[in-house]
């Protein structure tokens, strides 16, 4: 009997050993792989090197001109010569990681017959429209008219003429260096309707460092899908001023002109009110000499934060506002006048705020309080408004003045507000600007992805950071191309699908889960079941070892 109890000990405790082994190798081979496995972090794959290789980006902005040659303008023996083409690279000195150069690819040839007799004629302007823009002719490129030395189309002054379309004029000289003189010429006037450091300064003015001249080039608005502009009449007196403005017929005149001319750029939605008791945050200075009240310029930034609260929230907006207000003042503190810094009245009466909008000051004029009743009915005078208004635009989107060769006849815009090669040369800086954002975009979402582990990256977050890059390739080579229109259209693709990875929810999800935090949920889960197999484990290998260790029984 005792044999029979001793056997049946053994065969329990091989029992225990083997359910002890068996529960352990259970664990080890599949509970561990597949807890391992359902609980880990799904990252979808990057393009990690492409996004890196995005900082030593090098663009080659690539300006096709054509410029014609008409009969004269050269030698006989450089006429013949014709047609070829002349290659002129410049890189643009800016002190931003993306490398840029300007490539401007002149093709000369003959003009045509057609175009001989509108450069024979006497007047530029009906030359220019006997040459109308050939509706093949691309974005951002440009034709250069070249004419003889003694042609009366310019004033004998004259050396160039820049107009409103992608056309310019450039007097020709009979000299040996006929096309390196010429060429210089082409060039000066090339780049004032195009590409200059100073435009693309101001594109890059987020990304570019401080300097002494960074402020100036911040005023342009940051590229946009689409702009938002209200016109906001503020009337802090109407017991004393009624007053009326036609913004619907004014903006349909002068505003909606521009904007359709601007429609490549962006979307634009326009709208009005009227603000009553709406003041002013700062309190006119009275000056006794003129019997008028003034604003100081050290004042003018403190207007613009009491206004604006009456202007309404723009945080439900996708896209920027831009506000333009029109200011009549009480009849207290009229007439008011804005001084600039040297203390001399400002002709408009108005200021503008980057990446704002602007103010403009509206005195009535004092002969209508002569003998009438209050309140004076005040009728706004739109076209000395909107020109105001249109101007401020122009600098907010930066379309600045063109810095004009010498001796260089230049007629502003028409009827737009806006001329064709200015479009052009936004859709330049746009281009720039965006590929720029995108990349720093991308390159900080690579960073904050490969430094925290946590995040969870889905595929479609893969496939948006995937979709920026190729935009921005493409950007890149159609800007080499010197295709404008498609190049921009791929830089929108790339801001859009960067910024959409970026802030997706879903990245947020687990960026805040710590080490710690893990092991407070995943103990008490694995230790009661962890502690018996690594205890049974544990007594089977000191069991086994003192088996080992056990000498062998002789006779």
């Amino acid at each position: 009997m005792a044999a029979t109890g001793a056997a049946a000990t053994d065969l329990e405790v091989v029992r225990g050993k083997r359910a002890a082994l068996f529960f352990a190798t259970v664990v080890i081979v599949l509970g561990l792989p597949l807890w391992w496995k359902t609980t880990e972090t799904y990252r979808a794959p990057l393009p990690y090197s492409q996004i890196s290789g995005l900082n030593s980006l090098k663009l080659r902005l690539m300006v096709p001109v054509t410029v014609v040659f008409t009969q004269e303008s050269v030698p006989l023996d450089d006429q013949e010569k014709l047609p070829f083409t002349v290659v002129h690279e410049r890189e643009i000195p800016l002190k931003y990681k993306l490398k840029i150069k300007c490539r401007f690819q002149k093709a000369y040839r003959r003009a045509l017959d057609h175009e001989e007799a509108a450069l024979s004629l006497g007047n530029i302007q009906e030359a220019e429209a006997m040459l109308a823009e050939p509706s093949e002719q691309a974005e951002g490129s440009l034709t250069v008219y070249v004419i003889s030395e003694r042609c009366s189309l310019l004033p004998q002054d004259m050396m160039s003429y820049i107009g409103p379309k992608r056309m310019a004029v450039v007097r020709g000289i009979t000299h040996r260096e006929a096309f390196n003189i010429i060429g210089r010429r082409i060039i000066q006037v090339v780049q004032a309707m195009s590409l200059t450091e100073d435009v693309l300064a101001a594109a890059l003015a987020d990304h570019l460092p401080e300097d002494k001249w960074s402020s100036d080039k911040r005023r342009p608005l940051k590229s946009s899908l689409g702009y938002e502009i209200t016109f906001s009449l503020l009337n802090p007196d109407p017991k004393s001023h009624d007053v009326h403005w036609d913004i619907e017929g004014a903006v349909r005149r002068y505003v909606q002109p521009f904007l359709s001319a601007l429609s490549a750029a962006g979307n634009f939605s326009v709208d009005s009110q009227i603000l009553y008791y709406a003041v002013l945050g700062v309190n006119p200075r009275f000056d006794s000499a003129s019997s008028s009240y003034y604003l100081a310029a050290h004042s003018l930034p403190h207007v613009i934060n009491p206004v604006e609260s009456r202007l309404g929230s723009s945080a439900a907006s996708l896209y920027p506002v831009l506000n333009f207000l029109l200011y009549v003042p009480e009849l207290a503190h009229s007439p008011l006048y804005i001084q600039d810094k040297d203390g001399a009245p400002v002709a408009t009466n108005a200021f503008h705020s980057p990446r704002w909008g602007g103010i403009m000051v509206y005195n009535v004029d004092p002969k209508a309080y002569n003998g009438s009743q209050l309140p004076v009915r005040v009728e706004v005078d739109m076209m000395r408004v909107m020109e105001v208004f249109l101007a401020q635009l122009r600098l907010l989107f930066g379309i600045a003045q063109p810095q004009l060769p010498p001796k260089c006849l230049f007629f502003g815009p028409k009827s737009e507000g806006i001329m064709t090669w200015e479009l052009d040369r936004l859709l330049w800086a746009r281009s720039v600007e965006n590929l720029a954002t995108a990349t720093t975009t991308l390159t900080s979402l690579a960073q904050l992805l490969g430094k925290i582990s946590n995040i969870v990256i889905k595929d479609d977050v893969a496939s948006e950071v995937y979709r920026a890059v190729a935009a921005v390739q493409k950007a890149a080579e159609e800007l080499s191309s010197g295709h404008l229109a498609s190049a921009f259209a791929a830089s929108q693709e790339a801001v859009t699908s960067s910024e959409r990875a970026f802030f997706d929810p879903s990245l947020l999800h687990l960026l805040y889960f710590p080490d710690d935090q893990k092991f407070a949920i995943y103990i008490p889960l694995f230790l009661p079941m962890a502690v018996p197999i690594l205890l049974s484990l544990f007594k089977i290998f000191l069991e086994t070892r003192k088996s080992w260790k056990k000498p062998e029984k002789t006779d």
